[in-house]
This record gives structure tokens, sequence and C-alpha cells, in this order.
């Protein structure tokens, strides 16, 4: 349900940046107001990230307001915090449809608007970006400007810091906004400071600064002695010693709420020289005091009333794979007290709250550093322990390196759970969980997991632990089929897998949780079905057996085709001579959209329906 913009006089003068710039400063209060109710109102309507948006209203109106955008180029890390800015940049009146099929991408989208600079999904990214844009922009010559939003937790990657050090050592012009709505990096917030981010980021303080280097450039003591004078000044006011290293001019903290200073700030700090670097203080849910509480819970919403708190219980009778692991790492942290749990970033969303709350010694959040959680698992089982990293699909992609180089090829028992493997939904093509059997499979030592129910995930949850080497349980976002859960834990035999059907001619390997979709097209086509449990090793002697005695086999997984699971079977059925017609399905050659899940699944031909029929087309070839 588009909102009625006559509501907000302002903001519908600004449905464009162009727009916005020719209002009067003094307006620009009028128009955060507006976008931060217009920007609560539609997503408590439509669903999508709410509490970092909230947060950046008063930054993305001055952005715009002070860079010429989209000539200047502004680049949002992540993109959960660059809702105002599609609402700013001629997307208004589609917001209802954000992460819906069809609809507004949920992050930046270069296809989308050409507002979105860089495609994003995955954090920390914005640095790098920006940099080699500045690089452009200087072979360029035509005056663009470049800036990368950052938050707290994005900045807190390698990535980011393998970038400002190469951004200090090149000298291009480009601006860091680094928006601090969490960590406690300072407390220096008010209107002295930012008077004093006002003369730092001001004409005289430059050219003084800038003019004294060169005037000192051949008198080494002194020079020195001004050097340490300026950072005894800036010290006392300004706790961006760590970016000065780095080779930034470090200006903030400042309040990222109050519009009239950051606009002057950015006025200021536009056309300064090298690379600049502006902390900035926000709140997380601005404006909407439960976000404000409880960012975290408010980080991505369903459909809500505003003046409903709490936020209303998505309620199944099936516990959630998620869970499943989060239960079954407190069940074996109370029989060994060697498991350690890791997660880059993702406690609630892997299950691992009730884990860290109730052994909190045996669990470690390495904030987003996808990379250091794989290597700090390696360390910990060279000493001794049992690791195990929960991550999402699309993020242990981040890690891959670390996943061959460190535990891999030293065949160390580190046990990844794999959350989110398969299609995920709204959050689109950045977070599909598309390509972990294809690129853990080529990998020496790996043992990969593919459970089509709850309690085969809890089992082979156990039996990866058991294992000694590296392993990988891959479960799906969202709840099972309904399966019994036994408290039991036992050992899975590693590579394999049992019919679950028995039908003839036709008979359909199934990898994971599409198999009551398997199971109910095999009812009409009188199918073999077998849960194939393992894509690495795979059970051979149960692929030969099923191609000796039916005539088509058909391979189905939640990942891609290239390189997948029934690339393996091919694999070894060619290495065996056994010559058998065989149809690979699962996720197509190309970056799938957003959508829910079941949508995906019927657009993908990976329901019931869909299975039986691609079935059905390749038998008439």
């Amino acid at each position: 349900m588009t909102l009625d913009i006559s509501q907000y006089p302002h903001l519908a003068l600004a449905n464009t940046p162009d727009e916005l710039r020719l209002l009067p400063s003094d307006s620009l209060p009028a128009v955060c107001d507006e976008l931060r109710t217009y920007l609560l109102k539609s997503v408590s309507q439509s669903s999508g990230h709410f509490a970092s948006g909230l947060g950046t209203v008063e930054l993305t109106v001055a952005l715009h307001y002070v860079y010429n955008t989209p000539f200047d180029r502004v680049i949002w890390d992540v993109g959960h915090q660059a809702y105002p800015h599609k609402i700013l940049t001629g997307r208004r009146d589609a917001m209802d449809t954000i992460r819906q099929k069809d609809g507004l991408h949920p992050f930046p989208w270069r296809e989308e608007s050409e507002y979105d600079v860089l495609s994003v999904g995955h954090s920390s990214t914005s640095i790098s970006a920006g940099l080699g844009m500045a690089i452009a922009a200087d072979k360029e010559g035509l005056g663009r400007k470049v800036v990368s939003v950052i938050g707290d937790g994005a900045i807190t990657a390698g990535m980011a810091f393998e970038a400002m050090n190469h951004a200090g050592d090149v000298h291009n012009d480009m601006l860091i906004i680094l928006n601090d709505n969490e960590m406690s990096i300072s407390k220096n917030v008010g209107a002295l400071n930012n008077h004093f981010a006002r003369l730092l980021s001001g004409q005289f303080y430059t050219s003084i600064r800038e003019g004294g280097k060169k005037v000192l450039s051949s008198a080494p003591p002194i020079k020195e002695l001004v050097r340490r004078a300026e950072e005894h000044l800036k010290g006392m006011v300004i706790p961006g010693t760590m970016f000065e290293e780095l080779g930034f001019n470090y200006i903030g903290p400042i309040d990222g709420h109050n519009i009239e200073e950051l606009v002057h700030t950015l006025k200021n700090m536009r056309n300064l020289k090298g690379p600049q670097f502006l902390h900035i203080k926000t709140k997380k849910g601005k404006g909407y005091a439960p976000a404000e509480s409880d960012p975290t819970q408010y980080h991505a919403v369903p459909k809500f009333d505003l003046n409903q708190n709490p936020l209303p219980k998505v309620v199944s009778s099936k516990p959630s794979f998620s869970k499943i692991f989060g239960d079954w790492l407190c069940d074996m942290a109370s029989k060994d007290d060697k498991l350690i749990g890791i997660t880059p970033a993702m406690c609630e969303g892997s299950g691992m709250v009730r884990f860290s709350n109730e052994y909190p010694s045996q669990f470690f959040d390495t904030a987003i550093a996808e990379q250091h959680a794989i290597t700090l698992a390696s360390g910990l089982a060279i000493g001794g322990y049992k690791p195990v990293v929960a991550i999402y699909s699309t993020f242990l992609q981040r890690g891959y390196d670390q996943l061959v180089h460190d535990v891999a090829t030293m065949n160390l028992p580190v046990m990844f759970a794999i959350d989110r493997a398969g299609v995920v939904g709204a959050d689109g093509q950045t977070h599909q969980g598309a390509f972990d059997i294809s690129f853990m499979r080529c990998i020496p030592n790996m043992v990969i997991m593919t459970p089509s129910d709850e309690n085969e995930c809890r089992q082979m949850l156990y039996t990866g632990y058991q294992h000694n080497g590296p392993s990988a349980v891959r479960y799906p976002r969202g709840t099972g089929m309904g399966a019994i859960i036994k408290d039991e834990m036992t050992t899975l035999e590693i590579g394999k897998g049992f019919t679950r059907r028995h039908g003839e001619k036709i008979a359909i390997l199934n990898f994971g949780p599409l198999l009551p979709y398997a199971l109910e097209a095999a009812e009409n086509l009188n199918a073999t079905v077998a849960d194939m449990r393992f894509a690495k090793p795979l059970d051979e002697k149960l692929i030969l057996e099923i191609a000796k005695s039916h005539d088509v086999i058909v391979t189905l997984e939640e990942n891609a085709i290239a390189g997948g699971a029934g690339s393996g079977v091919l694999e070894y059925l060619m290495r065996e001579k056994c010559i058998k017609p065989v149809l690979t399905l699962g996720l197509p050659d190309r970056f799938i959209e957003q959508g829910t899940q079941q949508e995906q699944h019927t657009a993908l031909q990976l329901d019931a329906v869909g299975i039986e029929a691609q079935i059905r087309a390749y038998l008439i070839k």
C-alpha cells in the first residue's frame, strides 16, 4: 500500500536529490522528520530492514544535499542502512514492494538505479570499491567526489583495514564516513566536539596544517615538534589516532542526527585533499522507541502495527533448522567441554543465543570476520579443542582460502554448520546459499552432509563433530518437514545413503531438504527415491545399483547444478563407464532473484509440480 505523500509536504518536494538540493537548508530538519515517519510507516506495512535505516536519515539527507549525486558517488556498505537513500532517489512510491518478488531490491543494486553505485549485500566492501572509484575519478579529472559510508560493525572486517591502509598510501581524494551506532569508540559527542569538528574540517585549519608542513619540510626537528603539538591538540578532542596513522585526516565524532552540523561539516570536507575520515555517532532505530531499545530485534521486521510492542511472533509447530542446531550445540556442550562454538557476527541468525548464554566461555563471536573465524577454528583444533563454525552459506564464500589452506590441508577436525543453504527468500541474489556444495566438493578431506529433515540434521551434526577431519552440514533457512527429532545422538556411516521409495525405471537421487517434493513427484511417476545424505563422499555402491536397475537417473539438490552433487554422480558414472541418461536438477546458472522461498522453488521448478514436469519433459526428448 503506497502512502499518501500529501501528508509529507516537505518530502513531497524531494523525490530526487536534484529536487532536494533546491530546498533551503532551514527546511532540512522537516525533511528528515517526514522521511523518518515515511520510513517507519512504509516498512511496518511491507516488512524489511528497519532499525539501521532509521539511524541514517539525517546522514542520507546531508549527503545528497551536499554532494552532486549521482555524478558524485556515494557508496553504502551492506545496504541495510540505505532505505532512506532509496526513498530520496526516485523510488519512494515503490517502497511497498521492497524485498518482494519483482519489487525493489533489499540492498543498493546497480540495475535498479543510477544512484546505486555498488551492488552490495555482503559487508565491508565500500572502502575498497570507493578507493577504486577515487583512483578512477582522479584519472578522469572531472572533479568527481567519492564517499564510502560504513557501519561500525562492518569496519571490524580485515578487508576494511586493508583498504584504508592502501588508501592512506596512495592518498587519493576520498571520504570515509563511519556510522558509529553501537560500538563505544568515543563518548565525545556534543556541542564542544561539533565546534572542533567545524574548526578541524574548515579551510583555515586545513591551510595552516598543509601550509605548515610545506614550510617546515626542510626543518625536521621543528616539523616533529609541530606534529606532536598537532597530535596533542587533536588527541584532546579526537580519538582518531589509529585512522590518522593509516594516513587519514580524522574528523569527529559528531552528532549524526544534527542535520545542520552534518551539512556544515560535509561542505567543509567536500573539497579537502587526500583521504578523509568522518566519524559520526547515530542511534540505531532512531525515532521509534522499541527499535532504539532493541535494535537487534528490529533489524529486519515482518509487517507489524507501529503501536504494537513487542513485534508479532511467527508461530510454527515445527522448529527451524537454526534452532535444531542451537539445541544440538547446547546438548553437545553439556557432554564435552572441548566444544567451541564460533560465529562471524551471526549469533542470533545461527541460533546460538542460548548457547552463548549457557556456555559463554565456549563461545566466540568474531564479528564480521569470516576469514579470521575459520583460521581461529584451525588454531583451536590444533590446540586440542573441537571447534564448530556456524556460518551462512553465502558468508562461507568469504573464508574460502582459509577453509582450503588452514583447515582442509591439515585435515583438522573443524565442523562447519552451514545455515541458509539453498534459496533464502527476500534477501535476493547476494544471500542465496547456491554454491557451497560446488566449492567444497573439490576440496580434499572434506565431508559434506545434506540432511533432508530435522532429525537427520541433528544426527549429521553429531556425525560431523565426531569425525576426525573437516566436515560440513548444510541446512536450509526455515523449518523442516516435521520429522520426529530423537534426543539420542548416533554417528551415521560416512558416505552412506538409503532408498526412501522403491519404484520403476526412474530414480531420483535427492541431496537435502527438497526430499518431500521428490517423494510427491515420485508418486505420480512411480519413481524410486534415494536419500543420498552425503554429497561427499558419495554412496557409490548405491548409485551403481540404482543405475543398473533403472532407465533414467535424476539428481536433485538446492545448490548450483554446475559442480554440484549431481555433477559428482555424473563423474562417478562416467568413471565406471556406466552410460545412463542423467538429468541434473538444481539451481540454474544465474543469480537467483528475491521472492519467498516457495515462490523461488516454484519459479525454478524445484517444487513437486516442477520436478515432475522437468522429468516428463526430459523423457520425451
